[in-house]
């Protein structure tokens, strides 16, 4: 498609986009009583006008009922999960048993690595991405510790190629092929939070299984931004917020997904709790554990209904809009985007894009290695009215969502990029 660099043109694309209106189904920060451009989502995403019925709901049934709000009311409490879990699937790519929403992201981590990483004398290691968010390193790190060998032996980090941001596919498999029967686990982001390189989740899980080693993914940066067949992909688990790109509040419960193959393995490990006690035994008060026979078995304690309620209210308006509608609008975003960015970075290139050209790698997320002043350029941003992200040394991260982004915001980003670059 050929495009315009200008503000008409954006405004054109979004008269013609029929997923406009969903953008004044949320709340946006203003300044100096101006909607500000807010391209934060791959950080919080903003919240939906219908959170707060829904979070009131929930306080209703507590004022009305008490602990009876479990059994009693419209909608009780006990079933709650059942709103929510059927709204995943498309987005997850996952059978509904797969599905369990529980805790937060690394916590899930942690239980799911209690089952998925048991290594022996002689297959220990997991294989990761360079530059992990740090909270996946740590996790990685403990878990290595906790089982009695050296982080520094037992983790293999695959790195870019020398004078590169990315990594390659290639490298990957390699990797794991090198060190083979050594393997125990394969635990890559679905898409890298620095660079917002997609990673290729068949392939590696392809690659893991070939080895004898599992293959997990924290899908952060990936649940409600890029496609996902997470079940027919064959990974074994995977773990995500709901934060993000998911619009489920600061702090907000996760998800995560277990392959149907383990749901009823039970040589697998697990950390147990009442609430993943099969539902239909649960308020017996027995002291031997049924687990449910879902991805629910892995949760542990009493779902936070309020949490989960704001997370339902997300959901919603992702059902209504049609996922894959807004993965369509997602990628026009995107192809938009790249244009200006290419435009205002000639003659002469003033900023790097290390996010990955081609459509296929890269979800919402793009970010910019500024050549010069670059914190000074980050700085100015927000007093103009465009909320961006920075990474040192001298990156900006900006991610348009569909939901509630538009071409208009696009381009002036863009405009106001090369007025500051020029500057």
């Amino acid at each position: 498609m050929s495009h315009e660099y200008s503000l008409t043109y954006a405004q054109q694309l979004d008269t013609a986009d029929p997923l406009q209106s969903y953008r004044e189904k949320f709340y946006a920060p203003y300044l100096r009583g101006k909607r500000a451009t807010y391209f934060l989502g791959n950080s919080l995403g903003l919240q939906p006008k219908t959170t707060q019925e829904e979070i009131l709901k929930i306080m209703d049934g507590w004022a009305n009922f008490g602990v009876e709000g479990f059994f009693l009311g419209n909608d009780p409490w006990l079933n709650y999960h059942k709103h929510i879990t059927p709204l995943l699937t498309n987005i997850i790519g996952a059978k509904q048993e797969e599905i369990v929403t529980m805790n937060h992201l690394t916590v899930n981590l942690h239980l799911l690595m209690i089952s998925f990483y048991q290594p022996t004398a002689t297959r220990y290691k997991i294989i990761c991405e360079a530059k992990a968010f740090p909270s996946d390193q740590y996790a990685f790190q403990s878990q290595v510790k906790l089982h009695g060998f050296d982080p520094a032996d037992a983790i293999i980090e695959v790195h870019p190629k020398p004078g590169t941001e990315l990594i390659s596919t290639a490298d990957i498999l390699s990797t794991i092929e090198e060190h083979g029967d050594t393997v125990a686990l394969v635990l890559f982001s679905g898409i890298n939070y620095y660079t917002g390189q997609v990673f290729d989740i068949k392939a590696i899980a392809d690659a893991a299984h070939k080895a004898g080693a599992y293959a997990g993914f924290d899908l952060a940066h990936a649940a409600g931004n890029i496609k996902l067949h997470l079940h027919d992909w064959n990974v074994d688990f995977a773990v995500w917020c709901n934060y993000k790109y998911l619009n489920s509040g600061p702090g907000a419960i996760a998800g995560a997904f277990v392959h149907e193959l383990h749901l009823n393995n039970n040589k697998l490990p697990r950390l147990e709790g009442w609430w993943g006690n099969n539902i239909s035994n649960r308020f017996k008060m027995e002291k031997s554990f049924t687990p449910a026979p879902t991805a629910e078995s892995w949760s542990m304690s009493t779902t936070p209904l309020l949490l989960l309620a704001a997370h339902k209210a997300s959901l919603e308006i992702f059902e209504a809009a049609g996922f894959d509608n807004l993965l369509t609008k997602s990628k026009a975003l995107s192809e938009y985007l790249f244009f200006v960015l290419n435009h205002i970075n000639q003659p002469e290139e003033k900023f790097t894009i290390i996010t990955p050209q081609n459509s296929a790698e890269r979800g919402c997320q793009v970010s910019l290695s500024i050549h010069q002043n670059a914190k000074a350029v980050f700085d100015t941003l927000m007093p103009l009215g465009i909320f961006a992200d920075w990474r040192e040394p001298n990156v900006i991260r900006i991610a348009p969502v569909p939901l509630y982004n538009s071409f208009e915001e696009i381009f002036i980003f863009a405009d106001t990029l090369r007025q500051l670059l020029n500057e």
